[in-house]
């Protein structure tokens, strides 16, 4: 069964390079461009791995961690913040909601794909 990971994203661009990079490695990938859309597709489709950007329209990041994590049943679900946002502060309070990794853009490649695997490999262990 292949991983499903949504990305809740709203730059054109970097939702069609993460896909990319993704559906290479074999996952199935969903796309929300509102932090709204993106818990909308958490509650029908529940994904492994959520790649979350922070300054989202209407509805951020930062909300959308929150509303994960409060819900037990998405507690399986790991969160990745990818955003361009860098300050210490906004690490600390990223990791303090809930993700499970912060990656800054730009982003290397390699390392997303690392980090998502290694993300997906430890909540199988989890299950």
């Amino acid at each position: 069964m292949s991983k499903e990971i949504l990305i809740v994203e709203d730059e054109p661009g970097v939702v069609a390079a993460i896909r990319f990079l993704m559906e290479q490695q074999g996952y199935n990938v969903r796309v929300a461009e509102k932090g709204e859309d993106a818990l909308d597709l958490i509650s029908t489709n529940k994904p492994h791995l959520v790649l979350l950007d922070i300054m989202l329209p209407g509805m951020s990041g930062w909300e959308v961690c929150e509303s994960i994590r409060l819900n037990p049943e998405y507690r399986n679900v790991k969160i990745v913040f990818l955003t361009a946002r860098r300050d210490e502060a906004d690490i600390a309070r990223g990791l303090a909601l809930g993700a499970n990794a912060y990656i800054t853009k730009p982003f290397n490649n390699d390392q997303l794909i690392a980090r998502v695997k290694a993300l997906l490999q430890d909540a199988l262990e989890e299950a």
